[in-house]
């Protein structure tokens, strides 16, 4: 799939497929990492993938991020999304629902690389709160 075609997509798919790649990362890394039994690492990945840790993230990131990564963000936050979040604020959702898109956008264009890196920066900022 070009860029071309992935620009025409809505932002809400970009951040479908960026949930899915987010919390496959979050398991991988724990399954590869830890010694947890499923019910345990059920409950570790949810410290990653929630609303209010993917906002929080997105936030550090923002430095980091080039300006089409930005507009992308924008992009996503921005559009109208009708689902209203259960266990956060909206903002909170708006952001974690960003980040997802910035995530989903990365890997349909297929930035392998760039999506590697700001995966590895989201864990080490949700590894850094986890010591806190």
């Amino acid at each position: 799939m070009d860029i071309i075609d992935v620009n025409q997509m809505s932002p809400l798919v970009w951040a479908y497929i960026g949930d899915s790649t987010y919390e496959q990362f979050v398991r991988n890394y724990l399954v590869t990492n830890t010694k947890f039994k499923p019910h345990k690492l059920h409950i570790e990945t949810t410290k990653f993938v929630n609303a209010s840790a993917q906002a929080n993230i997105l936030k550090m990131l923002e430095n980091v991020l080039s300006e089409e990564e930005k507009e992308v963000v924008r992009r996503t936050r921005n559009t109208k999304n009708h689902h209203l979040p259960k266990n956060s604020n909206v903002q909170d959702y708006m952001y974690a629902t960003a980040f997802e898109g910035l995530i989903g956008y990365l890997h349909l264009i297929k930035k392998e690389q760039r999506l590697e890196e700001i995966l590895n920066l989201s864990l080490q900022f949700i590894l850094m709160q986890d010591k806190k």
